[in-house]
């Protein structure tokens, strides 16, 4: 007996294409998300470091004009300062691609260290693909810190 041809030789192998492209998206969308939160808090451990550097940070001639009184007396320019110095000496994760201090940077009311990081998570395979485009993932993080003596 010979075997009859069947209409639906082959569509096993097309389900298992399908599911297999699934599976992977699915798992590479699960690495990038982890990797992306992972980047954020890489950069939000340097944005409190930096912030709490700027806190620290003293306007000289504030002090010498006026004295500590119940806490150090920030200045915008003093926190950007701090904050660039602080992200300078620090060594970049190997998740962040890039990072600066950004805009809204600064103090708004001279005792509040305001610190904003923005950096270019780097993500597997997802990176790759984006600057084929030119493009490229940005996080944007704040911490914030206040100078109070106690």
């Amino acid at each position: 007996m010979g075997r009859v041809k069947s209409t639906e030789d082959g569509q096993i192998s097309i389900l298992l294409i399908g599911m297999m492209s699934v599976s992977l998206l699915l798992i590479l969308g699960v690495i990038g998300a982890t990797s992306m939160q992972l980047s954020r808090i890489q950069l939000l451990d340097a944005a409190d470091a930096a912030a709490l550097d700027a806190a620290d940070s003293i306007a000289e001639a504030t002090v010498y004009e006026g004295g500590v009184g119940d806490g150090l007396q920030l200045t915008s320019e003093g926190v950007v300062a701090a904050a660039s110095r602080n992200l300078a000496q620090r060594v970049r994760p190997g998740r962040v691609a890039a990072w600066t201090v950004a805009g809204g940077t600064g103090t708004p009311d001279g005792r509040t260290a305001v610190v904003v990081v923005q950096g270019q998570a780097a993500i597997p395979v997802i990176s790759q693909a984006l600057d084929v485009f030119g493009s490229s993932i940005t996080i944007t993080v704040q911490s914030s810190a206040r100078s109070d003596v106690n």
